[in-house]
């Protein structure tokens, strides 16, 4: 939780009291800590702000905590060093439950393409309790058999792609430290799928992400948070000999839903520097605020799945 360090003492009687207290109000107006960051609301940066204050931000856009819920279809692209392509579709659903029983938000991906994986699906509940783990399942639909997965298991692959589980559903704010290290331009990202070349020139915070876990899969990396919109527009990660292996690029727009702007990603692109891989994730059909049936989080719902 993000606080104000240090203590202020009044000197100076009544007029010192009243720069202080105004002071101390500023610092509320102008900051972001972890209990200001409210359910249902959108939240910007702005200038002066710290790194866990940016971070935070950042990961209340990513699980759209600013909405009630959340949907989409995916279309998930393999790309192999030559060039080959293998294609999944998946959908994916998100309902925020705000502090309700202890939950901040519960979160579905479910593949629908190809035939021979179908169905497969992880199901995660993340808490408000940073100290409590999430509960994640899997679920084969082949075995028809539901696998809980443990955090240590949070650097697997998610569904075969080039993203680890972490990377797509479960890391959280509360599992690195982070470093501010600067504000700079953005020189773009060339967009390998289309050619494009995506946020030169946008104004963006870089920040070190330290991750807590010993022994972790990267070292650290560094995420490029882009200022308009919030969103980590792009991530590099290293490992413990300094070298870069991976890079996650995140375009972001805003999305207007009854006059409210919700930042909101429609692309991904992630590129193993070892072995020439990468995987494109295009979202579509993106929509907000639909109330979206709390049973359809459950095990038992994974278990009864249509496909």
């Amino acid at each position: 939780m993000i606080g104000i360090k240090g203590i202020v003492q009044e000197k100076g009687g009544f007029a010192m009291g009243k720069i202080v207290l105004t002071f101390i109000c500023l610092l509320f107006v102008f900051s972001v800590s972890a209990e200001d960051l409210g359910y249902y609301r959108v939240h910007s940066l702005k200038e002066g702000m710290s790194a866990d204050e940016i971070m935070q931000i950042m990961y209340h856009n990513k699980y759209s905590l600013f909405a009630h819920d959340y949907s989409s279809t995916n279309e998930v692209l393999y790309v192999d060093s030559g060039g080959f392509t293998r294609k999944k579709s998946a959908t994916r659903q998100r309902l925020i439950k705000g502090g309700e029983d202890g939950i901040s938000y519960k979160d579905l991906v479910e593949v629908t393409y190809p035939t021979k994986v179908k169905g497969l699906a992880i199901l995660t509940w993340t808490y408000e309790d940073p100290e409590k783990d999430q509960n994640v399942w899997l679920w084969v639909p082949s075995l028809k058999k539901v696998r809980k997965i443990s955090a240590s298991q949070d650097d697997d692959a998610f569904m075969g792609s080039d993203l680890t589980v972490e990377e797509v559903s479960t890391r959280r704010f509360e599992d690195e430290e982070y470093t501010l290290l600067g504000e700079k331009k953005f020189e773009g990202y060339a967009f390998e799928h289309n050619g494009e070349v995506k946020y030169k020139g946008n104004d963006c915070f870089v920040i070190e992400c330290t991750p807590l876990k010993p022994h972790w899969y990267y070292a650290k990396r560094i995420v490029w948070v882009d200022k308009e919109t919030g969103g980590g527009i792009f991530e590099e990660y290293y490992d413990k000999n300094g070298q870069l292996f991976k890079t996650l690029f995140r375009e972001w727009v805003f999305m207007d839903v009854e006059g409210k702007k919700y930042p909101t990603q429609l692309a991904l692109e992630c590129k193993d520097l070892r072995t020439g891989h990468r995987t494109d994730i295009f979202l579509d059909n993106i929509v907000y605020d639909r109330q979206i049936n709390e049973q359809v989080f459950t095990v038992k719902s994974l278990m009864r799945t249509k496909w």
